[in-house]
Formats: structure tokens, sequence, C-alpha cells
């Protein structure tokens, strides 16, 4: 990928403390930035805060401390935070980022059903733009079968993460927050998500992504936080990292 030219600041967070649901201290007094244009990454062995973090920013988890998405606080709702301008890529697609037995078409606009143009008279579903937007998702993000109408379910996981991902980018948003973006899927659909990361960050899309995976973080980041028991306890440019300073700094070392 070309090397980022990043922009101001699209969300600001400062003194972040997020508990876990047991009510211990899971993320703890975090700060950081990320800025239009940059893909920022938070590598980090599991269970060390990102996911809280993630849920955080994404208004599914109440928080203390300052989060600004554009210069405004963050909502205290998904619904409000997606209206405000930010997207989510769930690290979980079966349990977060898609209803199973809904169809495509369905699934293309969930989270969005509320607005216009899916939105439409007395507040039903509006079929033929839910219908010509799913026909966009699977003809530009190569989802196979180039079906609307089969339930989720019947994808790969491949394909299904593509569906997710098509659906939060093509929604224009100004931060995309991706987790654990092409966890259980294969080689090729790994390739064209990594792609399409790089492509909308290129548009100047903000993205904070959060990953396990050292080779998918060293390949994507413009800039890299290590969080070990809930800090951030490194940042690293991609050309200060390699695999093993990212490891000592993931065990807390």
């Amino acid at each position: 990928k070309a090397p980022a030219e990043p922009g101001d600041p699209v969300l600001t967070v400062e003194g972040l403390v997020v508990a876990d649901d047991r009510g211990q201290r899971a993320v703890d007094a975090v700060t950081f930035d990320v800025r239009a244009g940059e893909i920022l990454a938070v590598a980090g062995v599991q269970g060390n805060g990102q996911t809280e973090l993630v849920e955080a920013l994404t208004g599914l988890r109440p928080f203390r401390g300052k989060a600004l998405l554009l210069g405004r606080p963050l909502p205290a709702s998904a619904r409000g935070v997606r209206d405000l301008g930010a997207s989510h890529v769930p690290e979980d697609r079966l349990a977060r980022g898609l209803v199973l037995d809904f169809s495509v078409k369905e699934n293309a606009v969930l989270g969005d059903q509320h607005r216009p143009p899916f939105r439409g008279f007395l507040g039903f579903l509006d079929d033929r733009a839910a219908e010509a937007h799913a026909r966009t998702l699977v003809e530009a993000y190569d989802v196979r079968p180039r079906s609307t109408a089969l339930s989720a379910r019947r994808f790969s996981g491949g394909n299904q993460q593509k569906i997710v991902v098509g659906r939060e980018l093509l929604r224009g948003p100004r931060l995309l927050v991706a987790a654990q973006p092409t966890r259980g899927v294969d080689v090729g659909a790994i390739e064209f998500i990594h792609k399409e990361l790089v492509k909308a960050r290129d548009q100047g899309l903000a993205v904070l992504l959060v990953s396990a995976d050292l080779s998918e973080i060293l390949a994507l980041s413009d800039r890299i936080l290590v969080m070990h028991g809930g800090r951030i306890v490194g940042e690293l440019t991609p050309e200060e990292a390699t695999e093993e300073r990212l490891g000592l700094l993931m065990a807390g070392v």
C-alpha cells in the first residue's frame, strides 16, 4: 500500500475507562486519536481490553472519560454512534454482524433500516431501495453466489464477512471500527477485505483496526498501538515494528 496521508482527527479518546462484565476495569485510562486517511491498528493478545474498547466506542458498553467523533461526544447507543458517522465490523459476525435467517437484502440494510432511502411509507422497509442496495453490495464486494434472496447462513464464512464489510463501508462512514475483520475466513477473502480497507483509507476514511493477527497488523497499519492489561504499552510505526518487538510488548515485556 502507498504511504498514508492522514488528515485531521476523526476520533479523539482521552482517559477512557471501561469495565468488563464483572465490573472490573478492562480498559484503563486509554488515550489516542484516529485521523482521516489512516489505519490505526490496536495489537494485543485477546482478553487485554480490546473487546471492551471496541464495544465502548460503538455504543455497546458504557464508559467513563472523553470520546469525541468529529468533535461531538459519542452517544450512549449503537444507533446514535452510527447516525453520527461511525461503522462497525464486529469481531463475531454470527452473533453481531448478521441475522443468519435474514436474506442478504435484509442484512445489507441492517442498522440503517430506519433511515432514507430504506425507510418507506409508515416506517416499513422500502423493498426496492433495499434490493438495489443489496445488488450493489454483492457486485462490488464479490459476494458469491450473487443472490440477494438467500439467507445469510447459506453463505461461506468469507462471503458472510464480505456482506458485513460491504454494508459498513457502502454507508459512507467517517470512521470504521473493524474488530478481527478477517477472523475465520479463507485466504482469498482476507486479501479482498484487506484491499477494501486500504482503498477506504485512501479515500479519507479513518480506520481503527483491532486484531490479534500480527501479519494483519503489519500489512495494514499506518500506526500501531499495543494493549496489555487494559493499557496502551507502546506506540510504533510499521517501520519500527517487528513480530518480535510486537510480541514482547503484547506479552507485557
